[in-house]
C-alpha cells in the first residue's frame, strides 16, 4: 500500500505535473461537456475544423511575439462567424463551406509558419500540445476561458437542449436559432483554444467528441450525458499524465488514447447500446422465439 501511495505522489512532486495535471483536469471537464452538444447535433467535423482553422491566428501570434492563445482566440472566433454566416447565404451545404475554409486556413497556416524557418518544431507543438510545459499564466489563461465557457452553458441550457434536439421546436418557440449556432460556435472555438496547449490542434476533437459519445451509449438525458464525460475527460486526463510520466510517451496522445480505449469498451459492452449487448440480446430472443 505504501508503494502504491509513492507510485501516486512521486509525480506530483515536479510543479510542472502539478500545473500540467491541473490543465489537464480543467480541458478534460469542460471539452467533454461542450462535446455533449457536438455529438447531439452532429457538428464533429465543424469542430475539428475550428482546431485546424485556428492554426493561422496561432502562427501569427508566435510570429509576432503575441500570445498563442490571443491569436488562437480571434481567428478562432471570427472563424465560427463566418462559417455561420456564409452557411446561411449560401446553396452550398454548411460541411462544404466548413471543408473549403479550414483547408484553405490550415495551409495557410503551415505556409506562414514555413516563412519562419525551421517550422517542424514549431508545427509539432502547435499540432500536438505541450501539456507538461504549461506555465503558470497558461494555467490562469485556460481556467479564466475553461469558466467562461462553462458558465454560458449553464446559462444557455434550455435553449442548447432546445436547438440540439428539435431546431424546428426551436424556431416555433422563438428562440433566437442563428444567435444560438453562432454561439455555440463561438464556444466550440474557446474550448479548443483552452485545450491547444494540453492536446494541440490535431488532437482537440478527441477531446471534445470521444467522451461524450461514450456518454452517449450510457445515458439517454443530457444532463447525465454530461456528468458522465467530463468523469470520463477527467479520469483519462489524470490516467493519461501518469500513463505519460512513467512510460515517458507523449502526454496529449496519452490522454487520447485512454479516453478511445475507454471508449471501445463501453462501446462494447454498454447496457442496451454496446454491440455484445445487443448480440446477447437478440441471440436470447432468437431462443425464445425457438421454443414458441
Amino acid at each position: 500500500m505504501s508503494d502504491f501511495i509513492a507510485w501516486l505522489i512521486e509525480p506530483l512532486q515536479y510543479p510542472f505535473m502539478l500545473r500540467a495535471l491541473w490543465a489537464s483536469l480543467i480541458v478534460g471537464v469542460i471539452c467533454p461537456i461542450l462535446g455533449s452538444y457536438i455529438v447531439l447535433r452532429g457538428m464533429a467535423f465543424v469542430g475539428d475544423a475550428l482546431a485546424h482553422i485556428i492554426l493561422p491566428g496561432v502562427v501569427v501570434a508566435h510570429l509576432l511575439g503575441w500570445p498563442l492563445a490571443l491569436g488562437a482566440l480571434i481567428a478562432g472566433v471570427l472563424a465560427a462567424l463566418g462559417i455561420a454566416a456564409i452557411s446561411r447565404r449560401t446553396v452550398i451545404r454548411e460541411d462544404t463551406v466548413v471543408g473549403v475554409i479550414f483547408a484553405g486556413a490550415f495551409a495557410l497556416g503551415i505556409a506562414l509558419l514555413s516563412l519562419y524557418g525551421n517550422y517542424a518544431v514549431d508545427l509539432t507543438h502547435i499540432l500536438f500540445g505541450n501539456m507538461l510545459g504549461v506555465s503558470v499564466a497558461d494555467l490562469w489563461l485556460t481556467g479564466g476561458l475553461g469558466l467562461v465557457a462553462l458558465i454560458t452553458i449553464v446559462v444557455f441550457y434550455k435553449e442548447f437542449l432546445v436547438l440540439s434536439f428539435d431546431p424546428v421546436l426551436a424556431a416555433t418557440l422563438r428562440l433566437p436559432v442563428n444567435w444560438l449556432q453562432n454561439l455555440l460556435y463561438v464556444l466550440t472555438a474557446i474550448v479548443i483554444v483552452v485545450s491547444i496547449q494540453v492536446v494541440g490542434v490535431a488532437l482537440v476533437l478527441a477531446m471534445l467528441v470521444t467522451p461524450a459519445a461514450t456518454a452517449y451509449l450510457l445515458t439517454r438525458r443530457l444532463w447525465a450525458m454530461m456528468m458522465l464525460a467530463a468523469a470520463i475527460g477527467a479520469l483519462s486526463t489524470i490516467v493519461g499524465l501518469y500513463v505519460s510520466f512513467y512510460l515517458n510517451i507523449a502526454s496529449g496522445p496519452a490522454v487520447v488514447l485512454i479516453e478511445t480505449g475507454i471508449f471501445g469498451l463501453v462501446f462494447l459492452f454498454s447496457p442496451y447500446r454496446g454491440i455484445l449487448w445487443r448480440w446477447l440480446r437478440n441471440r436470447r430472443k432468437a431462443q425464445l422465439s425457438s421454443y414458441d
